[in-house]
């Protein structure tokens, strides 16, 4: 059974411009935690992993890009709405021997655009983290969010998703970061092919 995805709310007063985002505000939103967070969040999807036919987008970036945009905008995607979301990219954190990536990942993430104009290549930015706390009774949340978390209101029941604006880290180069890794993914694409994005309904 797949456990709900929880964004708290903003720990600034007033609350962070893009804690929630405004609905009509052009952002690219980069969400991304342990494999083992998203399987919870996803249960359903299949994963297909090969170092060396990489499928994009994996099934269970829909599928996580859209449980954000629900939570962060307390609606569902409307298709009839052009760029309402949009998959533009995705990581895969693959697991290494020595120098060498198996076919095995142990951290995924999807990045996804929201009203974002097509000639825009420097959109503003929203990056959220899953903090996965059953490991570790919590030891990364504390090191890493500005808050106290209580792993059991989590485990079994729910995965916690933190922005940017309320870890720690601040994240300076998140914006440079997030639209480099989307630029790359296009640039990789077939010029004659149509760009790798994907509108969810």
């Amino acid at each position: 059974m797949a456990l709900e995805l929880y964004i708290p709310p903003c720990l600034h007063v007033p609350v962070h411009s893009k804690h929630p985002p405004p609905v009509e505000k052009p952002l690219r939103i980069q969400i991304e935690g342990p494999l083992v967070s998203i399987q919870k969040l996803v249960p359903e999807a299949q994963w297909h992993i090969d170092i060396f036919n990489q499928v994009f987008p994996q099934p269970a970036g829909p599928l996580l890009a859209k449980l954000a945009f629900q939570k962060l905008y307390k609606r569902q995607a409307r298709p009839e709405e052009t760029g309402d979301l949009v998959v533009r990219d995705e990581y895969l954190g693959w697991v290494m021997e020595g120098k060498k990536p198996l076919n095995q990942i142990d951290y995924y993430g999807v990045t996804f655009d929201h009203l974002v104009p097509t000639s825009d290549n420097n959109p503003e930015v929203l990056q959220i983290n899953i903090i996965e706390m059953d490991n570790d009774g919590g030891a990364y949340a504390e090191e890493t969010l500005p808050f106290k978390v209580n792993p059991t209101e989590y485990t079994g029941k729910r995965v916690l998703a933190v922005p940017r604006c309320c870890q720690k880290r601040k994240g300076t180069q998140d914006q440079e970061r997030i639209n480099s890794g989307v630029a790359f993914r296009d640039a990789a694409a077939e010029p004659s092919e149509e760009k790798q994005t994907e509108s969810l309904e």
